[in-house]
């Protein structure tokens, strides 16, 4: 009997598959690594994501040291509405091991500010100005997944739909999930984050 494959951009439901997938780029390329983390944990779009300049997750302090922000604040394209999010722990050391060795390299500290923050590495330029698309950033989820041995269905809505799922996971109430995607009801929310049947039977079955 063959296994019937969800055709639907899926999250990545599991603990076991994030880690799996992490550890892929962590070996293989940080600023993929960065991207991945960044993407699961902010669960902004992708559109937004290539956007990103270096400055709008990190500036000179006070003593001028290179510091990774607390918040990111940007303008989103689809819906035009500004967002205050709060960057967590594991976005920002992932952002700062990819940056670290890029500000070593860099002119100064305002230079590399100003650049893209994923950047690509298009052999047509020098200066480092490329940014990656959104098709190449599909191609490095969908290769990682590959490598990782993953079935289901991956691409870039998957760190989106990663971070809502990760919320549900961890009891968040579903009106907050549905403010932090922007989405306009609860329904849509959980339809997005791909919970299924299976998932409403295991929360009655962990009733006391």
């Amino acid at each position: 009997m063959k296994t019937r494959v969800n055709k639907t951009t899926q999250p990545i439901r599991s603990q076991s598959d994030r880690d799996a997938i992490s550890g892929y780029f962590w070996r293989n390329n940080y600023r993929d690594y960065a991207l991945f983390i960044f993407g699961i944990y902010t669960g902004r779009r992708i559109v937004d994501l290539v956007k990103l300049d270096v400055r709008d997750v990190a500036y000179i302090n006070k003593r001028l040291r290179f510091t990774i922000s607390e918040r990111l604040k940007i303008l989103e394209k689809k819906t035009g509405k500004f967002i205050d999010l709060l960057l967590h722990p594991s976005a920002r050391r992932a952002l700062s091991k990819y940056l670290r060795p890029r500000l070593k390299a860099s002119p100064s500290m305002g230079a590399l500010l100003n650049e893209p923050l994923f950047r690509s590495r298009s052999p047509r330029r020098t200066d480092g100005q490329y940014r990656i698309t959104q098709q190449h950033a599909w191609r490095i989820l969908n290769s990682a997944a590959r490598a990782c041995g993953l079935n289901y269905k991956i691409g870039t809505h998957s760190l989106r739909k990663t971070f809502g799922y990760m919320l549900y996971q961890n009891n968040t109430n579903i009106e907050l999930i549905q403010q932090l995607l922007n989405h306009s009801s609860p329904a849509i929310t959980l339809a997005y984050i791909g919970i299924t049947q299976d998932d409403m039977d295991e929360a009655i079955l962990g009733l006391g």
